[in-house]
């Protein structure tokens, strides 16, 4: 048996977890204990900075993708909401309002398999991220759905720094969720804004009907495609999707998964999103004391997210500071 404080000193001096240990550390590790060592490897790695974001749904529902945790798919009622993409006065607005409540970075979300379709909204897009970065309040990001190399370079250019594109589970289990697009189509973006050169945000959805060893994989996925920043998001089930019956994850549970990451990548920008409210309830400030280095502010796409107010209160509280303050 692995001792877990073994595992703990091997990565501080900068060595890996392997996937037989990391099955360890997830199923069979005392929980206050591997809490207490996730916390180490952040105060080591990442310091006491948190990085916050913020985002915009810029266009919303009429998704014609299938993924069945998803209130936006076109494929279930769902009451969700339903425009076209906002102006670019709004684009800016919501960023500047991002900046003044703490967020250090900003992002332009949209629906559907890709934005890129739409070459009006894309060039819109572009020119919205070019003006939220030229303001220097925040740091422009998209999350725009599929990318090819070509559209990566014309979002660099119009200054995006970061992209998001979530891997959402492991290969294994990604066609149980998802059958319109596959694994590989979303592994694909991901390297080709690798080799673009602009910082990649992707990581996943949990409490999808996952084993661990589908969250071990796609962390180690994660490790292997070299991404910086990795948001965790915790399914908050949506009535009217095939998902919306499944039950919460536990707390701790939760709480496991971010330490499980913090292990696994450990010098990586691990930051909680979506979900956190309803999932951690009153354990979200443990989500740093697990290993978190971020997460969102304001918001989320479909659902409410908390005062970012609050946040702050929390993130100060806790002796951290975020990241925006330091500038």
């Amino acid at each position: 048996m692995p001792e877990l404080n073994v595992i703990a000193e091997r990565v501080l001096d900068g060595g890996t977890v392997g996937r037989e240990d990391a099955l360890w550390l997830a199923a069979d590790s005392d929980f206050e204990r591997l809490l207490f060592h996730a916390h180490r490897l952040r105060e080591h790695f990442c310091g006491n900075v948190v990085h916050l974001c913020s985002v915009i749904s810029a266009r919303s529902g009429a998704c014609s993708e299938d993924c069945r945790f998803c209130a936006q798919s076109t494929r279930y009622r769902t009451g969700a909401d339903v425009h076209a993409l906002v102006s670019g006065e709004q684009m800016t607005g919501a960023a500047r309002r991002a900046a003044e409540s703490g967020a250090d970075r900003f992002g332009i979300v949209t629906s559907g398999e890709s934005v890129c379709g739409n070459r009006r909204d894309f060039e819109a897009i572009c020119a919205a991220s070019k003006d939220i970065q030229a303001s220097g309040g925040v740091n422009a990001c998209v999350s725009i759905g599929k990318l090819a190399r070509g559209d990566v370079e014309k979002l660099k250019a119009a200054g995006v720094r970061r992209i998001h594109h979530n891997l959402e589970t492991s290969a294994r289990f990604y066609p149980e969720i998802c059958t319109t697009h596959s694994h590989a189509d979303r592994v694909d973006t991901v390297r080709n804004v690798t080799a673009a050169g602009l910082e990649v945000c992707c990581g996943g959805l949990f409490g999808l009907g996952e084993t661990w060893a589908d969250r071990v994989d796609l962390a180690l996925e994660l490790r292997g495609l070299g991404v910086g920043s990795v948001p965790i998001n915790f399914l908050n089930p949506v009535p009217g999707t095939p998902l919306g019956a499944r039950p919460l994850l536990p707390p701790a549970e939760a709480l496991r998964i971010i330490a499980l990451y913090r292990f696994l990548l450990p010098d990586r920008e691990i930051k909680v999103c979506g979900g956190r409210e309803v999932t951690l309830r009153d354990l979200q400030s443990w989500m740093f004391r697990a290993g978190a280095s971020g997460t969102m502010i304001g918001d989320y796409l479909t659902t409410k997210g908390r005062s970012p107010a609050d946040d702050l209160r929390m993130i100060a509280d806790l002796g951290l500071t975020p990241r925006s303050a330091e500038h």
